[in-house]
């Protein structure tokens, strides 16, 4: 039976007198694979901060793998994004001093805890790198980067990868690539994958894209191409604030 890996409840987040977000509720079943997009301003970033536990709502709930993060301490909230979530940038934010062996270990030895060569290995070869665990992020290409970066996202095994804007320094074919990565791990291994864009091309290879406008929600579509995408964002970019 299907769970959710992420809910959120009548979610809202202010900023000042700037409501980011306003009142959304969602869901995010395990093993599912969702795009969120919307224009400029919509509350994008600010949704997914708030499911992933980097930002508190003003008001509302959420819970991750079934842990509601409202009442957790800093120290706690850390440990669960640490253990339980995964991130990837569009940013890579690998330390260029290590090899990428070493930079995909860094979250567990931050964590206090024992690295196992064959855990490190395995989530090298996960994206296809294992060849290049001695290579530093100067020796790589972009590609390969931000494939060390979802290596190092899954080193923890989390409930949930959400990634922003993960394909947005990487050229057309690269980024291709590393999409159909993701989709390949949500299909054969059941990973949950949450993932900011703009583009319509890359929200494609998700199973529905959910829309925002004002930090509200405003539909979704399920199994739709890029062409219906592209059709929708350019609807909802022509409504009059």
């Amino acid at each position: 039976m299907t769970h959710d890996a992420v809910r959120l409840d009548s979610v809202t987040r202010r900023y000042g007198s700037l409501t980011a977000l306003d009142g959304v509720s969602l869901s995010f079943p395990a093993g599912t694979f969702t795009a969120v997009m919307g224009p400029s301003g919509s509350g994008k970033s600010t949704l997914l901060q708030c499911a992933a536990g980097l930002d508190r709502p003003t008001s509302g709930s959420v819970a991750v793998a079934g842990t509601e993060l409202t009442g957790l301490s800093e120290r706690r909230l850390t440990l669960l994004r640490r253990e339980r979530v995964g991130f990837v940038f569009q940013a890579f934010n690998l330390l260029p001093s290590l090899t990428a062996e070493q930079n995909v270990a860094l979250p567990l030895r931050l964590a206090g805890r024992r690295v196992p060569a064959s855990r490190v290995r395995q989530a090298l070869g996960q994206v296809g790198l294992a060849d290049r665990a001695r290579h530093r992020p100067a020796q790589l290409s972009g590609g390969q980067q931000q494939r060390v970066a979802l290596a190092r996202a899954l080193i923890t095994r989390p409930d949930v990868l959400f990634g922003d804007e993960p394909t947005g320094a990487l050229d057309t074919r690269t980024g291709r690539e590393v999409l159909g990565l993701l989709r390949d791990m949500v299909d054969r291994e059941g990973q949950t994958v949450v993932m900011v864009t703009h583009d319509p091309v890359a929200a494609a290879y998700a199973d529905r894209v959910i829309f925002l406008v004002d930090g509200r929600l405003s539909g979704e579509l399920t199994g739709a191409d890029a062409d219906a995408i592209a059709l929708r964002m350019t609807r909802l970019e022509a409504v009059p604030c």
